[in-house]
């Protein structure tokens, strides 16, 4: 039997890779989904049979053809992680037109367009699983959030949609909100005097869509909220 394939679209340092790293570990054959080579390369060549396209999720057709690409090389596609959430921070005075749109097209309609390509797939199967990251401001907009949690409220309102069609079909999508800083070198920098309890680590976040992937269908979840314990909420 054939290897199962993940792809992570929107693959970084932090939890994109580590997204990847960890299902490599399980076995999968592993896409890997980013606007510029800088990551894929190194974690391409690190994770054996893994292949690594450039695509801007903000525009449909490349989103189709680079999924059309890992299709080719990696065989059907079973679960997909939709990584990409990048959006402007901005409050009501600063944000524009141009950063609504942009945030919007990376956070809403790149999901959607990679949901498409990767349900033909899944349909066959009967069966997949479509985990999106999320983040607090889906549920909370800042005052100086505004183009981002726009976007991410769009995000999960259409992952809620997608759950209600494509559950009874044996496909789980699931959406998890991110609340806390992840752990990254620039958000080390950036807060120099937190300590390291104070952030959200890749690896913990990875481990925890993995076991969103294993569920039984008997007892799915849709909606996974991951902070660290010291988190205020």
């Amino acid at each position: 039997m054939a290897a199962p394939t993940c792809v992570v679209a929107g693959v970084g340092p932090g939890n994109g890779a580590a997204f990847a790293r960890a299902f490599a570990r399980e076995g999968y054959r592993v896409g890997l989904i980013a606007r510029s080579r800088i990551t894929l390369d190194p974690l391409a060549a690190e994770l054996p049979g893994s292949n690594a396209v450039t695509c801007d999720v903000r525009e449909p057709r490349e989103v189709e053809g680079a999924f059309a690409q890992l299709r080719a090389s990696l065989g059907p596609i079973n679960v997909l992680i939709y990584n990409a959430g990048a959006g402007a921070f901005e409050d009501l005075d600063r944000a524009t037109p141009e950063s609504l749109e942009s945030a919007w097209r990376t956070n809403a309609l790149g999901l959607f367009a990679a949901t498409r390509a990767v349900l033909p797939d899944m349909r066959a199967q009967h069966q997949g699983s479509i985990i999106v990251i999320g983040a607090t401001a889906s549920v909370r907009g800042g005052a100086n959030f505004l183009p981002f949690a726009a976007a991410k409220a769009a995000q999960r309102s259409l992952a809620q949609s997608m759950a209600r069609k494509l559950w009874p079909e044996g496909i789980h999508v699931a959406y998890v909100v991110l609340d806390g800083v992840v752990d990254l070198p620039r958000t080390r920098r950036a807060m120099p005097d937190k300590p390291e309890t104070f952030f959200l680590k890749p690896d913990a976040i990875a481990e925890s869509v993995l076991a969103l992937v294993r569920q039984s269908p008997q007892a799915w979840t849709f909606e996974l909220d991951l902070r660290p314990f010291g988190e205020k909420w």
